[in-house]
């Protein structure tokens, strides 16, 4: 079975999954969080990626952001796994994959959803109970985008820095953003887009996605047909 083609277009930001292989750890010490997030942040400045939020957890790394050209994520990630897993693999002297797969990735509807993805990455640590707030978990952007803690890798994105006028105003309405739970039917949402690798957003968002595409933006219920398409008119994948 072929595989399937990630949606993918220039100045649309995507949230990005990648989990160890066999669910295994990716980070053992220290050494190895700060390498990998040297690592993205030059692959990212290298193939035209801007990262707004991360998270790694120890198994799992969550990313959103925006690339400038169609494939610029693709080409981060491939080079970030090249050096991450080869680094990895001397330090611990391994060998074979370190990484499940090929990551998952969804575009998001940067009116609508992506403040919301923004939390739902940062959060994570706090739903796997490893901290009680997510400023207590080091490897995340939570401390640049809440705080306002220099954080070279992090680049706003203009629905962030739209917040407020001043650093101290958007990190304040960003905090303020966490007073409010993300529901369960949300979080759902999110964990769906990403595993079918669609587009999150509103309808409006989603068709336009497939109009510039002529691909499904939507997730498929269960039971879909392989390769079916929606009763819009777009052809198959």
């Amino acid at each position: 079975m072929p595989r399937q083609r990630r949606l993918d277009l220039p100045g649309v930001p995507q949230h990005v999954i990648q989990r160890g292989n066999n669910r295994q750890p990716c980070f053992l010490r220290l050494q190895d969080y700060r390498c990998y997030l040297s690592q993205l942040g030059e692959a990212a400045l290298a193939h035209g990626c801007r990262v707004h939020a991360y998270v790694l957890m120890t198994n799992h790394v969550h990313l959103l952001m925006t690339p400038e050209v169609t494939g610029a994520v693709a080409r981060t990630m491939q080079a970030l796994g090249r050096r991450y897993v080869g680094y990895f693999n001397a330090t611990y002297r391994r060998s074979g994959t370190l990484w499940e797969g090929r990551y998952k990735s969804c575009l998001i509807d940067s009116e609508r959803y992506l403040l919301t993805c923004y939390r739902y990455i940062e959060l994570n640590p706090v739903r796997a109970a490893m901290v009680e707030v997510p400023s207590d978990y080091a490897w995340s952007s939570y401390r640049a985008n809440a705080e306002g803690v220099t954080d070279r890798l992090v680049h706003p994105h203009d629905a962030y820095a739209q917040l407020g006028a001043t650093v101290d105003e958007r990190c304040a309405a960003y905090r303020a953003l966490f007073l409010e739970a993300i529901g369960e039917d949300r979080m759902s949402e999110i964990r769906a887009y990403v595993q079918q690798q669609r587009a999150l957003g509103s309808s409006r968002f989603q068709n336009a996605i497939e109009a510039e595409l002529r691909r499904v933006a939507t997730i498929r219920p269960r039971g879909w047909p392989p390769g079916k398409a929606r009763a819009t008119g777009v052809g198959r994948e």
